[in-house]
């Protein structure tokens, strides 16, 4: 087992492990010490023939469990360098989810949206109400499954399929009535378009769900979109902060606060997140959904800096790549759309997993289902659950947990626990230090250092 810093890992190709958006689907590749991580971007890119490659990216956990997007314009060594060599892993994902998926130039990115959107659905991401997921579903159904086939398609036919991560026998019978009698004769390219149609107009789509806290102390989820920042308790949708209200984004420590203008009044309101690392991440994605889907080119695009105060750094944030009015302007493809190779990618259910109950028990909250708590497992997997009231028409929606985060053990607690208090301490002593060198010049009263 190879570490980074080893003698022989400077000159030496360093290998990893890409899964696609179909976990089947698994790419590898290498990389040398000194690349940055627009290479392997690119690389993976063009292994896929994408051309409009702006809208995916790289992701990754480190070795404390904290998801990162993989940095175009950094080198990738000192970006996973905690990480062991010889078992690096990426997952290619959708990073900037267009607004409308229909303006993209070629049928095969739209496909790989499709593929993004099926795995939202499946792992709750992109939840919606009953009636819509059993419209989803059945959709899926059909682009992979073909027509009904009465010969094939025997009983609950459903049932062995994962769709949805848990799904109950009502959603799956709703699923084969529409499969059956709605949507005979339409080819996997049409349910595809009629899926994408479908779902970029629900509130959660491109939402990547990150838990915080109110100031009250409630729990809360924070999405990230093209539309702007949302907030979600339980599922309900809270509110809705667009990118034309919000003047200023930053964070400090575990707070992530967003400047805004409501109502002609300046407000300030802050979020706190479970650990720094992962404020620093929200505040990294909410910077660069916003910088891409506002900025008129990249050029205009300023250096961003947050974290910072009088007594410590800040972190700055360099955008790279091109905005998407840019890319929508880009009249430089030219070449025929390259024909778009489809895979059954529907799983089957593992036989320990237990048959579909028929009626599901879920706690309600004025008719929604919560959010479970960010319990996740080492296969980037969610646990997602529906509603299983006898209404179809109910307005529960899909439950979520957020993909690609990784089961935190105590150990790793205790070790970012430790790490958090020796921050504050070193915190402390660059604050004091540079606090008796104001106090000799006379800039601050002695008082200050109580407060530390």
């Amino acid at each position: 087992m190879m570490k980074f810093g080893s003698k022989n890992s400077a000159s030496t190709p360093i290998k990893c492990t890409v899964r696609l958006l179909d976990d089947n689907q698994l790419l590898y590749s290498e990389f040398q010490i000194n690349e940055k991580g627009s290479s392997l971007i690119n690389r993976i890119c063009e292994q896929l023939d994408l051309i409009e490659k702006d809208y995916f990216g790289l992701r990754y956990v480190d070795s404390k469990r904290q998801r990162h997007w993989l940095e175009p314009s950094k080198s990738i060594f000192k970006q996973i360098r905690d990480m062991e060599a010889d078992n690096i892993l990426f997952s290619f994902r959708v990073k900037f989810y267009p607004p409308n998926p229909f303006r993209l130039k070629e049928d095969i990115t739209r496909y790989q949206i499709y593929l993004q959107l099926k795995r939202d659905l499946l792992h709750g991401r992109l939840y919606c109400n009953t009636s819509e997921a059993a419209l989803l579903g059945a959709y899926i159904l059909q682009a992979e499954l073909g027509d009904f086939n009465p010969e094939e398609h025997i009983d609950n036919y459903v049932n062995e399929l994962k769709i949805l991560l848990k799904q109950t026998l009502q959603l799956e019978e709703k699923m084969m009535d529409i499969h059956k009698n709605e949507l005979k004769g339409k080819t996997a390219a049409e349910m595809e378009t009629i899926f994408l149609k479908k779902a970029c107009v629900l509130d959660t789509y491109g939402v990547d769900p990150h838990a915080v806290k109110d100031q009250r102390g409630n729990q809360l989820y924070l999405g990230i979109n093209h539309t702007g920042i949302l907030t979600f308790q339980g599922s309900k949708k809270m509110n809705h902060f667009s990118w034309s209200q919000v003047q200023k984004i930053n964070f400090e420590g575990k707070m992530f606060i967003i400047h805004i203008i409501l109502n002609e009044k300046k407000q300030t309101i802050g979020f706190k997140c479970p650990r720094g690392s992962s404020c620093r991440h929200v505040w990294k994605c909410a910077v660069e959904q916003m910088l891409f889907f506002t900025f008129p080119s990249s050029s205009d695009v300023p250096n961003v800096v947050s974290g910072g105060g009088f007594f410590s750094w800040g972190t700055k944030f360099k955008y790279s790549g091109r905005v998407e009015r840019e890319i929508l302007e880009d009249m430089t493809i030219t070449r025929e759309s390259p024909s778009v190779t489809r895979v059954g990618s529907l799983r089957r259910k593992s036989s320990s997993e237990p048959p579909t109950p028929s009626n599901l028990v879920i706690n309600q909250v004025a008719g929604f289902n919560s959010l479970p708590r960010s319990l996740t497992n080492t296969s980037e997997e969610y646990n997602t659950s529906v509603d299983s009231s006898n209404q179809i028409d109910n307005p529960s929606v899909l439950e979520t947990l957020l993909e690609d985060q990784e089961i935190m053990t105590s150990k790793i607690e205790q070790e970012i626990h430790h790490e958090e208090i020796l921050n504050d301490h070193l915190l402390i002593g660059k604050s004091r230090v540079l606090g008796h060198a104001l106090l000799l010049i006379g800039l601050i009263s002695p008082s200050y250092f109580y407060s530390l």
